[in-house]
Formats: structure tokens, C-alpha cells, sequence
């Protein structure tokens, strides 16, 4: 920046560096959405192709920031970890939000009429918000995506009792009578009984949210950025898939194994499952907040 008798005026910045050697929690959440889900006749109480599409913008935010260790997401928010280690932006909280969340929304309405099958329209554009929060510690984390992962389902078994409810002729007056005051219990009951569910059989993607962690490839994945890019970049990519696909054949026992030096390899991968039990933690212990 130039010098000149306006130079001053930066003094007035304030700049906010995040506590060191503490995991970095970025959390975005979908701001207005219930107008812009209704706005784009979203299925209810779950469109899979919109939890899909949060999903795949969340990938490419890990492809493009490497300090990212794990992330999880439900509904319209995700949120991803940083290594307590990061040094990213000099761990200036707005850079770091402001730079995940416009990501993460570019991604999100590139590719919108790519997942749901029609038009981003002005004014209803998608727009998310974005805070940064510090743990000292993984027990820390690791609660905070249960608290996350538990949000999830309290709030799908909830909303998949409603929607039924309103799909079988009720207004979302007595709907939300019928249900105040019922448990998990009755939820589950009620679904069975009046609605002829299993909640044990709704898809896990509903049940239990998106974790995103990275691990050596078994099979090719491809993101599909829209991005143009000359032969020669095109090459230097194909060459990047194909040092990814030696891993192909390992047994998790085997990858399990592999040196420090070969973990630069690793491509996100997505989970449906339990994160609030060990086993998921012990068993990628060696690719998670490492």
C-alpha cells in the first residue's frame, strides 16, 4: 500500500488472532434458509440432493484448505475442525471465516442448479454466516460434534413426525399440537403406529448428518469443480488422481500403517455415521486432528 497522509485511517482496524494451540471450530450456518428452502420447493421433511449438495461444497472447502482435520454437517450448517497447529492467516478469526464461508458459498451456488435441477434466482440467493470458536482439547471436540450429531437427530425425528403428519391431511397447527410435549419414545411410536415408519429405517444421511475426514483412496473420487483449466494443469491433475489410486487395494489395517511422508495423498471421503460412540475416533486415529 502506498504511503500517503490517508494511511492513518488503518489504525483503526482491529485485528483478532485466535488463542494458540487450541483446535479452530468454524461453523457456517445457512442464513434465511427456511424462505429459501420454501422458494425452491426443498422436499420435506428431507431433500437428500440439497444435503448432498451442502456435502459436496463442504469437500471442496477441505480440498482447498489443508489445516481443515474433520468436518460435520446437518440441515443447512457445517462445521470444520482446524489443527490446534494451524497457522493459517496467522489464526486471524475474520480471515479465516470470511475465507471458509465465501468458499464454501461459491461452491454451494455454482453447482445449485447442477444437484437441484433448477436456477439460482435474484434475490433468492443462498447466503451463509460464519463464526470461529476455540477448544483446548480433543475431548473438547469431540464433544462438541456430538452436540452437533445429537441436534441432528432430535431435530430429523421431530421434523420427519411433522411433515408426516402434514402429508396425511393435518394443517401445522395441529401437527405441532399433536406433537408438543411427546418424547423420543412417542416420536418413535407415533411413526410406527400412525404413519407406518421405522425411524431405524430412514436413510443414515438423515439420522445422522455428514462427517468429512481425509484417508488414502480406495476408489477414485472426483469433485467435478467447474473450473477451466489449460492441458497442461489437466495433465498435472490426472497425474495427481493416479498417485492417489496406488492405495487402492490396502485393507484399513494396511492404511493404517502408512508413513507420515505419504499422508499428503489423503482425499476427503464422506461418512453417515455415529460420532458420538469410540469407535468411529479409534478406528481413523490416524487420519483425524493429526
Amino acid at each position: 500500500m502506498a504511503n500517503s497522509k490517508y494511511e492513518y485511517v488503518k489504525q483503526f482496524e482491529q485485528m483478532q488472532n485466535l488463542l494458540p494451540n487450541t483446535y479452530i471450530v468454524v461453523r457456517i450456518d445457512g442464513k434465511g434458509f427456511h424462505k429459501f428452502t420454501k422458494f425452491y420447493e426443498f422436499e420435506k421433511p428431507n431433500d437428500e440432493q440439497a444435503l448432498k449438495l451442502m456435502s459436496f461444497s463442504a469437500c471442496v472447502v477441505m480440498e482447498t484448505f489443508s489445516d481443515i482435520q474433520i468436518a460435520y454437517g446437518q440441515s443447512d450448517e457445517f462445521s470444520f475442525v482446524l489443527s490446534k497447529d494451524s497457522e493459517l492467516y496467522n489464526r486471524r478469526s475474520d480471515k479465516i471465516a470470511t475465507c471458509i464461508c465465501s468458499t464454501f458459498t461459491s461452491v454451494y451456488a455454482l453447482n445449485f442448479e447442477k444437484f437441484m435441477k433448477k436456477p439460482l434466482q435474484f434475490p433468492c440467493i443462498p447466503i451463509f454466516d460464519a463464526r470461529c470458536v476455540c477448544y483446548p482439547d480433543l475431548q473438547n471436540i469431540r464433544d462438541y460434534m456430538s452436540w452437533r450429531q445429537v441436534d441432528c437427530h432430535i431435530n430429523n425425528l421431530y421434523n420427519t413426525c411433522f411433515w408426516g403428519l402434514v402429508q396425511k391431511g393435518m394443517n401445522k397447527q395441529e401437527a405441532e399440537k399433536t406433537l408438543s410435549g411427546t418424547n423420543a419414545g412417542d416420536k418413535n411410536e407415533l411413526l410406527f403406529t400412525r404413519l407406518g415408519k421405522n425411524y431405524n429405517n430412514e436413510p443414515e444421511i438423515f439420522k445422522k448428518g455428514t462427517t468429512i475426514i481425509r484417508q488414502p483412496m480406495k476408489e477414485k473420487v472426483n469433485l467435478k469443480v467447474e473450473l477451466d483449466v489449460d492441458n497442461k494443469e489437466q495433465q498435472k491433475l490426472n497425474k495427481k488422481q493416479k498417485k492417489k489410486l496406488k492405495y487402492k487395494d490396502l485393507n484399513q489395517q494396511e492404511l493404517n500403517q502408512l508413513p507420515n511422508q505419504q499422508k499428503e495423498d489423503l482425499q476427503v471421503q464422506e461418512f453417515n455415521v455415529d460420532i458420538i460412540k469410540d469407535n468411529f475416533w479409534i478406528e481413523n486415529k490416524d487420519y483425524i486432528l493429526l
